[in-house]
């Protein structure tokens, strides 16, 4: 076992601290990675202070890494040591399930590992995650990161840019299509950018007025302000899709107007409250209102050699370690542009 460093939350009501655990030494088939940078998700907000109920203390939060391989196990063949390399929102599946043998390992139909807070597969630790040193992966789930782009900008394409990335390959954007995003945070704003490099007409849909020129230099056409319903009446009935980002309590139904027929409204988002939806808006136009995880392995290969080719990364604000309390408050208050990453050096 080996004692690594690490921030972690102690209770729902407590800030998060510095602590200290053991990791597992490396397997036949794991790789040991240095974190050199961590993405700060809204997920870890949410788990940290129990808000999805759950929560196993001390929980070490984190999901958006990348680092530098230090040790592998004898079986390991694609990573070596010094290698650049990705973990995102999960380290561990049966890999025998017709989800898993199909690359879809994020529903693994015996439940995926995920990478903090959850059952490892032996039903025996609690997984804890990137706000910490070092992390031990099985190599099935380490992902190549090219050294082309710069690593901090790359950590949040391990959950945000695969959380965008997956649902508009499933179900086809593709040049032309008018495409709305609903919220500009660490998802819309790389739902704007990937919907854009696709060639789709992307219309921001916000709140806030002051989101117009930062959603335009993103690669947004248009801007709606959702506030104003003479805005909102110009835009019925016109878009394939809507990409609805926003984890608080909101009316979905506001939106499901705004699609055509057949259109799909995309919940990526997770609100802690259910929210109720009228069924009138799917049944007269066939609407689909669906929702979507992370992708597996292989699409979030996919997704990082896309970006690396298209120049793609999250726009982000590196912080030390010791600031992550503040960034959790500055996350919920919508002030940052557009996604925390932790410089690990400074845990």
């Amino acid at each position: 076992m080996t004692l690594v460093k690490a921030y972690a939350a102690q209770a729902a009501d407590q800030a998060l601290a510095p602590y200290s655990f053991e990791r597992r030494e490396p397997g036949p088939d794991d790789v040991e990675i240095k974190i050199l940078y961590c993405g700060v998700c809204h997920s870890d907000i949410h788990t940290a202070r129990n808000e999805w109920g759950g929560t196993v203390y001390p929980a070490v939060p984190g999901h958006e890494i990348v680092g530098t391989v230090t040790r592998t196990g004898a079986d390991v063949t694609r990573f070596k040591v010094g290698q650049t390399v990705g973990v995102g929102c999960f380290v561990d599946s049966c890999m025998h399930c017709s989800n898993c043998e199909g690359d879809l390992e994020q529903y693994c139909e015996n439940g995926n590992t995920q990478t903090y807070n959850a059952p490892s597969q032996d039903k025996k630790t609690i997984t804890k995650g990137g706000y910490s040193s070092h992390i031990v992966v099985r190599e099935h789930f380490v992902l190549n990161i090219s050294d082309k782009l710069p690593l901090a900008n790359v950590a949040p394409l391990l959950c945000a840019g695969i959380t965008t990335y997956s649902p508009m390959k499933h179900w086809g954007v593709k040049a032309g299509d008018k495409v709305a995003v609903v919220g500009l945070g660490g998802l819309g704003h790389m739902a704007v950018k990937l919907a854009a490099s696709f060639g789709a007409e992307v219309t921001m849909l916000s709140r806030s007025e002051s989101k117009r020129q930062d959603a335009a230099e993103l690669g947004a056409k248009h801007f709606v302000l959702t506030t104003d319903k003479d805005q909102m009446a110009t835009v019925g009935r016109t878009f394939n899709f809507i990409i609805d980002t926003v984890s608080a309590d909101h009316d979905y139904n506001e939106y499901l107007n705004l699609l055509k027929s057949d259109g799909v409204m995309i919940l990526l988002g997770a609100p802690a409250k259910p929210i109720p939806v009228s069924a009138f808006p799917l049944l007269m136009e066939r609407r689909s209102l669906v929702g979507s995880l992370v992708g597996g392995l292989k699409e979030t290969q996919e997704m990082l050699d896309y970006c690396a080719k298209h120049n793609i990364t999250s726009d982000v604000e590196v912080i030390s370690m010791d600031q992550i309390n503040e960034a959790y408050e500055r996350t919920l208050a919508a002030d940052v542009k557009y996604r925390f990453v932790i410089d690990m050096s400074t845990l």
